[in-house]
């Protein structure tokens, strides 16, 4: 008996496919360049100017640009054109990080701008007390937010190894995870459409989207937290690998590195920039009065010379440790994510110099090895990007997966 496929033919997918990636295309042009004018779309992106009328139209009517006003208007030898920008009173993004000590729960909007966050102390690492507190915190911003404003989806991201694709954490070892279902929890309290992300990949698209990375190709993220990890980039796909462990910089090894690792080894590179191995060194030599490394980096910040050395010795193997990679991958971009190196000069000072001493042909290194500009804002950034992300990339998929899963949970 004969089967019938409900399915479109080949052809037809296709097309709903260069659709959906065209759509994309204008709207990523608009984040980029906006306000804009849809010719100037058109000769940037190298679609039609029929093509990008048509997409401008249906971004517009989805809530996601707008025309701006009169008084606006782009005065060229012809007739005004009317440019497009970005419309950011419609929509919000609802973003989760999960670290070692506490989380992170935060609105943003579609520049990736935090408009509301709050950090929670974990009082339990227990997968679903957090995934709990986390959405009922997320609700209390929206809260306190213009009523008009919809939520548009929640993006999650966490260290270890995870699974982007199912939304699962394979693996956490400094939260006691393993194989948890971190999206099917965040969407059944949330009743959002729900991304999981690793924060190395998720930081990477964000710096890809409003940062540093605008317009790079081969790029390389780094990560020194409690978690030390990476993501790379090269054109627009960023590698997760089979096993979802693509990143795994924790055991690289590290010449003149003698501490133990929790594997078993000595020399490996969260042994010796982890947040927790710093925050020893500094409590036994009576830096600060408890092993709290808000309480190291708070020091260093008000030049605590000891405490600021602590950060330039770790900004120095992280700096061993970028050579390393840089050789193996060329990056056109290398970008860090280290407090040290985030808000104190000399730190990058003192990576760019690893970095410098250790290629055998360096690049222009201060151009080419950058931190983050994200700032104190980077972990609510890191969970946000997750949609984001999906958003720039298929603006009409991500916005009815959206729907859907609203009118689901109604």
């Amino acid at each position: 008996m004969p089967t019938h496929s409900h399915s479109p033919p080949p052809e037809r997918r296709a097309e709903v496919t260069r659709r959906a990636a065209s759509a994309g295309t204008v709207l990523r042009c608009v984040l980029d360049r906006g306000p804009i004018a849809r010719s100037t779309i058109a000769r940037a992106t190298g679609l039609s100017p029929a093509s990008v009328t048509g997409h401008s139209a249906q971004l517009a009517r989805l809530g996601l640009i707008r025309e701006l006003p009169e008084a606006t208007r782009l005065r060229t030898a012809g007739r005004p054109h009317i440019p497009v920008d970005l419309d950011t009173s419609r929509y919000l993004i609802g973003a989760v990080h999960i670290a070692v000590p506490h989380t992170t729960t935060a609105l943003l909007d579609l520049r990736g701008q935090v408009i509301a966050r709050r950090r929670l102390p974990h009082t339990s690492t227990d997968p679903s007390s957090i995934a709990r507190r986390a959405c009922t915190a997320l609700t209390e911003l929206l809260d306190q937010q213009d009523r008009r404003t919809v939520l548009l989806g929640l993006g999650a991201a966490t260290g270890g190894r995870v699974d982007g694709d199912s939304g699962a954490v394979i693996e956490h070892p400094l939260l006691g995870w393993r194989d948890v279902p971190l999206r099917e929890l965040l969407a059944e309290r949330s009743g959002l459409l729900v991304l999981v992300d690793g924060h190395s990949r998720a930081l990477l698209a964000a710096e890809r989207l409003f940062g540093a990375a605008r317009g790079r190709t081969g790029v390389m993220q780094l990560f020194i937290g409690n978690v030390v990890d990476a993501a790379f980039a090269n054109g627009e796909t960023v590698y997760q690998g089979p096993r979802s462990q693509a990143g795994a910089i924790a055991h690289l090894p590290i010449q003149g590195q003698d501490g133990f690792c929790a594997c078993g080894r000595t020399g490996c590179l969260q042994a010796a920039v982890a947040e927790p191995a710093l925050t020893r060194r500094a409590y036994a030599d009576g830096l600060i009065p408890e092993p709290v490394f808000s309480l190291l980096l708070d020091a260093a910040l008000a030049a605590d010379p000891a405490a600021r050395g602590l950060f330039v010795e770790r900004a120095r193997t992280v700096g061993h440790a970028t050579a390393l990679l840089m050789d193996i991958f060329d990056p056109e971009l290398v970008v860090v994510v280290e407090p040290g190196v985030m808000f104190l000069p000399e730190c990058l000072a003192a990576l760019h110099a690893e970095v410098r001493d250790r290629l055998s042909a360096p690049p222009d290194v201060p151009r080419t090895v950058v931190a983050t500009g994200f700032g104190r804002d980077v972990l609510a950034i890191a969970g946000g990007a997750v949609i984001l992300d999906a958003l720039y990339r298929d603006p009409l998929s991500l916005l009815a997966a959206a729907h859907h899963t609203a009118a689901a949970a109604a």
